[in-house]
């Protein structure tokens, strides 16, 4: 277990002061991060809340300033779909793949990061679907988030068909896994 994860209680298992919740928003602070910080400093108050997140981001900036995160999503160029196919299959990914990321506290943190950071994605192309899950499983085997979108056989494609693989990470290991895959 990562420290991040020991250190933070899930957030579904305490209820944050609203009164405080509302007042570290006020300092324009996300949401997410001060319901983290409240919790990190058990609802003692609004100010103790702050001041660790505040310390907490300058210790990020500090360490990470070099470290990029990016969301990826390998296309199954094997099935033929068409562009608005495509373009529907990558939101089911991206839906998924968020929704994945509130399963453990690394991968919350490490979505917020991505998302302070600009939210970086890629779309590229995959060979098929022994391709993507062969990436999956590499992805996997990082400890790096994914999501497998499988269609529905409501257009276009065969039923059970992988259409996209999401990878989500930091930038350097997500290119580990996807190596030089063409852009779509």
């Amino acid at each position: 277990m990562e420290p991040s994860e020991q250190a933070v209680p899930d957030s579904g298992s305490q209820e944050v002061n609203p009164v405080y919740l509302q007042q570290l928003r006020e300092l324009d602070i996300p949401e997410e991060a001060a319901k983290q910080a409240l919790l990190h400093t058990r609802n003692v108050s609004a100010e103790e809340a702050a001041m660790y997140y505040f310390n907490k981001l300058e210790n990020e900036e500090e360490g990470d300033e070099d470290l990029m995160f990016k969301m990826v999503f390998i296309v199954n160029m094997d099935l033929s779909m068409g562009v608005g196919k495509v373009a529907v299959q990558v939101g089911h990914a991206a839906v998924g793949l968020y929704q994945a990321l509130q399963e453990k506290n690394s991968w919350r943190e490490m979505a917020w990061k991505w998302d302070h950071a600009g939210a970086r994605k890629v779309v590229v192309q995959g060979t098929n679907m022994a391709h993507l899950l062969e990436l999956q499983a590499l992805a996997m085997s990082l400890n790096l988030p994914t999501y497998l979108v499988q269609d529905a056989t409501r257009t276009q494609v065969e039923s059970g068909s992988c259409t996209v693989l999401a990878i989500m990470g930091e930038e350097e290991m997500v290119n580990n896994v996807i190596g030089s895959l063409k852009p779509l």
